[in-house]
Protein backbone atom coordinates (compact mmCIF):
# COMPACT_ATOMS: atom_id res chain seq x y z
CA UNK A 1 0.00 0.00 0.00
CA UNK A 2 1.41 3.41 -1.00
CA UNK A 3 1.61 6.41 1.30
CA UNK A 4 -1.32 8.08 -0.47
CA UNK A 5 -3.37 4.88 -0.08
CA UNK A 6 -2.60 5.07 3.63
CA UNK A 7 -3.93 8.63 3.69
CA UNK A 8 -7.20 7.60 2.05
CA UNK A 9 -7.47 4.81 4.65
CA UNK A 10 -6.87 7.40 7.37
CA UNK A 11 -9.82 9.36 5.96
CA UNK A 12 -11.94 6.21 6.27
CA UNK A 13 -10.87 5.83 9.89
CA UNK A 14 -11.64 9.46 10.75
CA UNK A 15 -14.99 9.19 8.97
CA UNK A 16 -15.97 6.11 10.95
CA UNK A 17 -14.95 7.90 14.16
CA UNK A 18 -16.86 11.03 13.05
CA UNK A 19 -13.77 13.17 13.63
CA UNK A 20 -13.50 16.41 11.62
CA UNK A 21 -10.73 16.68 9.03
CA UNK A 22 -9.52 18.74 6.08
CA UNK A 23 -7.95 17.05 3.08
CA UNK A 24 -6.39 18.14 -0.22
CA UNK A 25 -5.22 15.76 -2.94
CA UNK A 26 -3.32 16.65 -6.08
CA UNK A 27 -4.34 15.91 -9.67
CA UNK A 28 -1.66 13.25 -10.20
CA UNK A 29 -2.67 11.41 -6.99
CA UNK A 30 0.88 11.66 -5.69
CA UNK A 31 0.30 13.85 -2.61
CA UNK A 32 -2.52 14.03 -0.07
CA UNK A 33 -2.55 16.51 2.80
CA UNK A 34 -4.73 15.44 5.74
CA UNK A 35 -5.31 17.60 8.83
CA UNK A 36 -7.35 16.44 11.83
CA UNK A 37 -9.41 19.05 13.70
CA UNK A 38 -8.51 21.71 11.10
CA UNK A 39 -10.49 24.51 12.76
CA UNK A 40 -7.95 24.54 15.60
CA UNK A 41 -4.95 25.35 13.34
CA UNK A 42 -4.07 28.21 10.99
CA UNK A 43 -1.04 26.95 9.09
CA UNK A 44 -3.38 25.96 6.26
CA UNK A 45 -6.26 28.39 5.68
CA UNK A 46 -9.57 27.14 4.33
CA UNK A 47 -13.16 28.15 3.79
CA UNK A 48 -15.77 25.66 2.59
CA UNK A 49 -19.08 27.43 2.02
CA UNK A 50 -18.61 29.61 5.09
CA UNK A 51 -17.02 27.03 7.41
CA UNK A 52 -13.57 28.48 7.97
CA UNK A 53 -10.54 28.79 10.21
CA UNK A 54 -9.93 32.41 9.12
CA UNK A 55 -8.41 34.50 11.90
CA UNK A 56 -9.45 37.72 10.14
CA UNK A 57 -12.65 38.21 8.19
CA UNK A 58 -12.43 39.33 4.58
CA UNK A 59 -14.48 42.43 5.33
CA UNK A 60 -11.90 43.55 7.93
CA UNK A 61 -9.14 43.41 5.33
CA UNK A 62 -10.81 45.73 2.84
CA UNK A 63 -9.77 45.92 -0.80
CA UNK A 64 -6.95 48.43 -1.16
CA UNK A 65 -5.50 49.21 -4.59
CA UNK A 66 -3.12 46.55 -5.82
CA UNK A 67 -1.12 45.65 -8.90
CA UNK A 68 -2.32 42.69 -10.98
CA UNK A 69 -1.21 41.90 -14.50
CA UNK A 70 -0.47 38.76 -16.47
CA UNK A 71 1.75 37.59 -19.33
CA UNK A 72 -0.21 34.87 -21.16
CA UNK A 73 1.46 32.36 -23.43
CA UNK A 74 1.27 33.34 -27.09
CA UNK A 75 -1.57 32.15 -29.27
CA UNK A 76 0.98 30.29 -31.41
CA UNK A 77 2.22 28.33 -28.39
CA UNK A 78 -1.35 27.59 -27.32
CA UNK A 79 -2.17 26.33 -30.82
CA UNK A 80 0.64 23.76 -30.60
CA UNK A 81 -0.91 22.31 -27.44
CA UNK A 82 -4.41 22.60 -28.87
CA UNK A 83 -3.38 20.55 -31.93
CA UNK A 84 -2.10 17.71 -29.74
CA UNK A 85 -5.50 17.52 -28.04
CA UNK A 86 -7.34 17.85 -31.35
CA UNK A 87 -5.30 14.99 -32.84
CA UNK A 88 -6.40 12.80 -29.91
CA UNK A 89 -10.01 13.80 -30.56
CA UNK A 90 -9.72 13.01 -34.28
CA UNK A 91 -8.19 9.60 -33.50
CA UNK A 92 -11.09 8.86 -31.18
CA UNK A 93 -8.87 8.57 -28.09
CA UNK A 94 -11.02 11.22 -26.40
CA UNK A 95 -14.19 13.15 -27.12
CA UNK A 96 -13.65 15.86 -24.48
CA UNK A 97 -10.36 17.02 -22.95
CA UNK A 98 -9.59 19.84 -20.53
CA UNK A 99 -6.49 21.74 -21.69
CA UNK A 100 -4.82 24.02 -19.13
CA UNK A 101 -1.97 26.55 -19.17
CA UNK A 102 0.25 28.44 -16.71
CA UNK A 103 0.25 32.24 -16.88
CA UNK A 104 3.00 34.29 -15.15
CA UNK A 105 1.57 36.96 -12.86
CA UNK A 106 2.74 40.31 -11.59
CA UNK A 107 0.86 40.85 -8.34
CA UNK A 108 1.90 42.69 -5.17
CA UNK A 109 -0.26 40.61 -2.82
CA UNK A 110 0.89 37.52 -0.92
CA UNK A 111 -0.99 34.23 -1.19
CA UNK A 112 -2.63 34.70 2.25
CA UNK A 113 -3.61 38.28 1.32
CA UNK A 114 -5.26 37.02 -1.86
CA UNK A 115 -7.01 34.30 0.14
CA UNK A 116 -8.40 36.73 2.72
CA UNK A 117 -9.74 39.12 0.08
CA UNK A 118 -11.13 36.47 -2.27
CA UNK A 119 -14.85 35.74 -2.38
CA UNK A 120 -15.53 32.14 -3.38
CA UNK A 121 -17.43 29.08 -2.16
CA UNK A 122 -14.27 26.99 -1.79
CA UNK A 123 -11.02 28.61 -0.66
CA UNK A 124 -7.73 27.01 0.35
CA UNK A 125 -4.31 28.54 1.01
CA UNK A 126 -1.04 26.81 1.79
CA UNK A 127 1.40 29.72 2.26
CA UNK A 128 4.45 29.45 0.02
CA UNK A 129 2.70 26.95 -2.27
CA UNK A 130 -0.70 28.00 -3.61
CA UNK A 131 -4.04 29.68 -3.10
CA UNK A 132 -7.32 28.49 -4.59
CA UNK A 133 -10.64 30.35 -4.79
CA UNK A 134 -12.94 27.96 -6.57
CA UNK A 135 -16.63 28.36 -7.45
CA UNK A 136 -16.99 24.66 -8.29
CA UNK A 137 -18.17 21.88 -5.99
CA UNK A 138 -16.63 18.45 -6.55
CA UNK A 139 -18.98 16.31 -4.47
CA UNK A 140 -21.02 16.74 -1.29
CA UNK A 141 -21.76 13.70 0.90
CA UNK A 142 -24.61 14.45 3.29
CA UNK A 143 -27.61 12.68 4.85
CA UNK A 144 -26.97 9.52 2.83
CA UNK A 145 -26.73 11.27 -0.54
CA UNK A 146 -23.84 12.25 -2.81
CA UNK A 147 -24.26 15.22 -5.14
CA UNK A 148 -22.05 16.86 -7.74
CA UNK A 149 -22.29 20.22 -9.55
CA UNK A 150 -19.99 20.18 -12.60
CA UNK A 151 -19.35 23.56 -14.24
CA UNK A 152 -18.95 23.70 -18.02
CA UNK A 153 -19.48 26.86 -20.04
CA UNK A 154 -18.33 30.42 -19.27
CA UNK A 155 -19.22 33.77 -20.85
CA UNK A 156 -18.67 37.46 -20.10
CA UNK A 157 -21.89 38.67 -18.47
CA UNK A 158 -21.55 42.10 -20.11
CA UNK A 159 -22.18 40.63 -23.58
CA UNK A 160 -25.76 41.41 -24.70
CA UNK A 161 -28.02 38.37 -24.22
CA UNK A 162 -25.09 36.48 -22.66
CA UNK A 163 -27.28 33.90 -20.93
CA UNK A 164 -29.21 33.05 -24.10
CA UNK A 165 -25.98 32.86 -26.10
CA UNK A 166 -24.21 30.44 -23.75
CA UNK A 167 -27.27 28.21 -23.30
CA UNK A 168 -27.86 27.95 -27.07
CA UNK A 169 -24.19 27.44 -28.04
CA UNK A 170 -23.86 24.01 -29.70
CA UNK A 171 -20.24 23.40 -28.67
CA UNK A 172 -20.87 24.40 -25.05
CA UNK A 173 -24.02 22.29 -24.91
CA UNK A 174 -22.26 19.21 -26.32
CA UNK A 175 -19.42 19.63 -23.81
CA UNK A 176 -21.88 19.95 -20.94
CA UNK A 177 -23.84 16.85 -21.97
CA UNK A 178 -20.57 14.88 -22.12
CA UNK A 179 -19.46 15.92 -18.64
CA UNK A 180 -22.87 15.28 -17.08
CA UNK A 181 -22.87 11.78 -18.58
CA UNK A 182 -19.33 11.16 -17.29
CA UNK A 183 -20.23 12.35 -13.78
CA UNK A 184 -23.37 10.19 -13.76
CA UNK A 185 -21.20 7.18 -14.55
CA UNK A 186 -18.66 8.18 -11.88
CA UNK A 187 -21.31 8.56 -9.18
CA UNK A 188 -22.77 5.19 -10.18
CA UNK A 189 -19.50 3.59 -9.01
CA UNK A 190 -20.11 4.73 -5.43
CA UNK A 191 -23.89 5.22 -5.16
CA UNK A 192 -27.28 4.03 -6.45
CA UNK A 193 -30.29 5.66 -8.11
CA UNK A 194 -28.19 8.39 -9.75
CA UNK A 195 -30.30 11.23 -11.20
CA UNK A 196 -29.75 14.62 -12.83
CA UNK A 197 -31.66 16.97 -10.49
CA UNK A 198 -30.94 20.23 -12.36
CA UNK A 199 -29.54 20.63 -15.88
CA UNK A 200 -27.62 23.66 -17.21
CA UNK A 201 -28.49 26.36 -14.69
CA UNK A 202 -26.66 29.69 -14.46
CA UNK A 203 -24.35 30.98 -11.70
CA UNK A 204 -22.97 34.54 -11.61
CA UNK A 205 -19.33 35.07 -10.60
CA UNK A 206 -17.97 38.51 -9.68
CA UNK A 207 -14.31 39.17 -10.56
CA UNK A 208 -11.85 42.07 -10.62
CA UNK A 209 -12.50 42.22 -14.39
CA UNK A 210 -16.30 42.18 -14.25
CA UNK A 211 -18.98 39.50 -14.00
CA UNK A 212 -18.95 36.03 -15.58
CA UNK A 213 -21.82 33.62 -16.21
CA UNK A 214 -21.06 29.95 -15.50
CA UNK A 215 -23.24 27.00 -16.56
CA UNK A 216 -23.66 24.10 -14.10
CA UNK A 217 -25.76 20.98 -13.51
CA UNK A 218 -26.61 19.00 -10.36
CA UNK A 219 -26.37 15.20 -10.18
CA UNK A 220 -27.32 13.11 -7.12
CA UNK A 221 -27.09 9.48 -5.93
CA UNK A 222 -27.88 7.41 -2.82
CA UNK A 223 -24.87 6.36 -0.69
CA UNK A 224 -24.45 3.05 1.19
CA UNK A 225 -25.46 3.11 4.86
CA UNK A 226 -21.82 2.98 6.07
CA UNK A 227 -20.58 5.70 3.70
CA UNK A 228 -18.75 7.62 6.44
CA UNK A 229 -16.47 4.62 7.06
CA UNK A 230 -15.74 4.56 3.30
CA UNK A 231 -15.31 8.30 2.87
CA UNK A 232 -11.70 8.16 1.69
CA UNK A 233 -12.30 5.21 -0.63
CA UNK A 234 -15.30 6.96 -2.20
CA UNK A 235 -13.28 10.09 -2.98
CA UNK A 236 -10.38 7.99 -4.30
CA UNK A 237 -12.63 6.13 -6.77
CA UNK A 238 -13.92 9.41 -8.22
CA UNK A 239 -10.50 10.93 -8.95
CA UNK A 240 -9.37 12.69 -11.01
CA UNK A 241 -12.46 14.90 -11.21
CA UNK A 242 -14.19 14.35 -14.54
CA UNK A 243 -14.90 18.04 -15.11
CA UNK A 244 -11.18 18.91 -15.26
CA UNK A 245 -9.83 16.04 -17.35
CA UNK A 246 -12.48 14.77 -19.78
CA UNK A 247 -13.84 11.56 -21.22
CA UNK A 248 -12.96 8.75 -21.38
CA UNK A 249 -10.74 9.48 -18.39
CA UNK A 250 -7.71 7.22 -18.85
CA UNK A 251 -7.01 8.03 -22.50
CA UNK A 252 -7.80 11.71 -21.99
CA UNK A 253 -5.39 12.03 -19.06
CA UNK A 254 -2.61 10.67 -21.31
CA UNK A 255 -3.46 13.16 -24.06
CA UNK A 256 -3.49 16.02 -21.55
CA UNK A 257 -0.05 15.06 -20.20
CA UNK A 258 1.38 15.13 -23.72
CA UNK A 259 -0.12 18.53 -24.52
CA UNK A 260 0.56 20.35 -21.24
CA UNK A 261 4.06 18.95 -20.68
CA UNK A 262 4.08 19.95 -17.00
CA UNK A 263 2.59 18.55 -13.82
CA UNK A 264 -0.56 20.17 -12.53
CA UNK A 265 0.19 19.43 -8.89
CA UNK A 266 -2.67 20.54 -6.66
CA UNK A 267 -4.21 22.53 -9.50
CA UNK A 268 -7.40 20.68 -10.57
CA UNK A 269 -7.04 18.38 -7.57
CA UNK A 270 -9.77 18.43 -4.92
CA UNK A 271 -10.03 19.46 -1.27
CA UNK A 272 -12.74 19.31 1.33
CA UNK A 273 -13.87 19.51 4.94
CA UNK A 274 -15.60 16.76 6.95
CA UNK A 275 -17.38 18.16 10.01
CA UNK A 276 -18.03 14.77 11.62
CA UNK A 277 -21.35 14.31 9.81
CA UNK A 278 -21.04 15.48 6.20
CA UNK A 279 -18.27 16.13 3.67
CA UNK A 280 -18.22 19.03 1.21
CA UNK A 281 -15.47 19.28 -1.41
CA UNK A 282 -14.34 21.66 -4.14
CA UNK A 283 -12.38 21.31 -7.37
CA UNK A 284 -9.16 23.33 -7.17
CA UNK A 285 -9.66 25.65 -10.13
CA UNK A 286 -9.13 29.44 -10.05
CA UNK A 287 -5.67 28.74 -8.70
CA UNK A 288 -2.44 30.68 -8.16
CA UNK A 289 0.78 28.86 -7.33
CA UNK A 290 4.06 30.20 -5.98
CA UNK A 291 7.13 28.54 -7.46
CA UNK A 292 10.72 28.49 -6.16
CA UNK A 293 12.08 32.02 -6.21
CA UNK A 294 8.67 33.46 -5.36
CA UNK A 295 7.24 33.80 -8.89
CA UNK A 296 3.45 33.55 -9.13
CA UNK A 297 1.58 31.64 -11.83
CA UNK A 298 -2.14 31.50 -12.54
CA UNK A 299 -3.45 28.16 -13.80
CA UNK A 300 -6.51 28.16 -16.07
CA UNK A 301 -8.09 25.92 -18.69
CA UNK A 302 -11.11 24.89 -20.68
CA UNK A 303 -12.78 21.92 -22.31
CA UNK A 304 -11.84 21.01 -25.90
CA UNK A 305 -14.16 19.07 -28.23
CA UNK A 306 -13.97 18.27 -31.93
CA UNK A 307 -16.02 21.44 -32.54
CA UNK A 308 -13.69 23.74 -30.58
CA UNK A 309 -11.89 26.66 -32.24
CA UNK A 310 -8.37 27.41 -31.02
CA UNK A 311 -8.83 31.19 -30.86
CA UNK A 312 -12.04 30.94 -28.80
CA UNK A 313 -10.45 28.49 -26.37
CA UNK A 314 -7.34 30.67 -26.04
CA UNK A 315 -9.48 33.71 -25.27
CA UNK A 316 -11.38 31.72 -22.62
CA UNK A 317 -8.28 30.59 -20.71
CA UNK A 318 -7.00 34.19 -20.73
CA UNK A 319 -10.39 35.49 -19.54
CA UNK A 320 -10.28 33.11 -16.57
CA UNK A 321 -7.15 34.80 -15.17
CA UNK A 322 -8.76 37.01 -12.54
CA UNK A 323 -9.07 37.75 -8.83
CA UNK A 324 -12.55 37.44 -7.25
CA UNK A 325 -12.57 40.82 -5.51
Amino acid sequence: MTSIDNQFEAMNRLGSQKKPFLFAVDYELSELILIEEPLSQQEVLFDVRGVSNDAVSTTDKGVARFRFSSSPITFEEYKKRFRIIRDALVRGDSFLANLTVSTPLQVDLSLPEIYLRAKALYKLCIPGRFVCFSPERFVCLKDGYISCNPMKGTIDASIPDAEAIILSDYKESAEHYTIVDLIRNDLSMVSKNVQVKRFRYIDRLKTNKGELLQVSSEIEGVLPDDWQAQIGSIIHKLLPAGSICGAPKEATVKAIAGAENEKRGFYTGVFGYFDGQSLDTGVMIRYIEQRPGGRMFYRSGGGITINSMAREEYDEVCEKVYLPF
